[in-house]
């Protein structure tokens, strides 16, 4: 089993259709075991998420608490098939870090080249450092595409948990992540566990997501979970791309 840190795709109360405070995911962690959460609270056009407001104000919450680390970021939902997103770059400045996903109620399932592009799109955005749930069998994919993108630019392709439980909301998932992670190791492709969570009992709940990397015999240092500090430094160097 991989040795797991971090999980930084976890839902709050602001996000509208999640249970837990800030404050209740830190304890979990704490009890997990974690040294770093990050908070990727579903942006506006999710429907029932918080206004754009919500993101401007992260600088009022420390960053680290009860000996845990917390990043402070985003869901950004992709609108188009170009890789806009729904939240502005002014405000983007002020987040640690974004994670990018297509949702349903927010861009209808297009072409394997049209959800491709919008992807690969959202990648080109300085501000995006996870594509989540890549392996949505509701989106059709060019996989290959879209890892040797994320290789390109610095970008990790998310394991979600959520997505592999049985009882969730995107079945056919697993089979899906299998060609995710053959194009990730052809070109050698940094990928991240995320739990999805969105309540503080499911924060750092990664054994779905263990097992799909363990039957695919996936490469445990292609798997960022390990090290707080090298997702840190993947932050720090998309952020750099963005203009001043």
């Amino acid at each position: 089993m991989i040795k797991d840190l971090l999980d930084v795709h976890i839902h709050t109360t602001a996000s509208g259709h999640a249970y837990s405070t800030l404050t209740e995911v830190i304890t979990a962690a704490k009890v997990k075991g974690l040294k770093l959460v990050g908070i990727a609270d579903h942006s506006p056009m999710m429907p029932g998420a918080t206004h754009d407001f919500y993101f401007i104000n992260f600088s009022v919450i420390p960053r680290e608490s009860q000996g845990i680390k917390i990043a402070m970021g985003a869901e950004l939902n992709i609108i188009d098939y170009s890789g806009s997103t729904d939240l502005p770059a002014q405000i983007l400045k002020k987040i640690d870090y974004a994670v990018a996903s297509l949702h349903n109620p927010c861009i209808d399932p297009g072409s394997v080249e049209e959800n491709t592009a919008a992807i690969i799109g959202a990648m080109r955005n300085p501000h995006v450092v996870i594509i989540g749930h890549p392996d949505n069998p509701k989106y059709p994919i060019d996989y290959d595409a879209v890892a040797r993108a994320a290789k390109d630019n610095g970008v990790l392709l998310e394991l979600n948990n959520s997505s592999y439980n049985p009882n969730g909301a995107r079945n056919g998932s697993i089979a899906k992540a299998k060609l995710l992670l053959a194009a990730c190791k052809k070109y050698r492709t940094t990928v991240i566990m995320g739990s999805d969570a969105h309540i503080d009992s499911d924060v750092g709940n990664h054994i779905y997501s263990q097992k799909v990397l363990a039957d695919n015999n996936f490469p445990e240092e292609l798997v960022i979970n390990s090290d707080i500090d090298k997702f840190l430094e993947r932050v720090s160097y998309r952020k750099s791309l963005a203009p001043n």
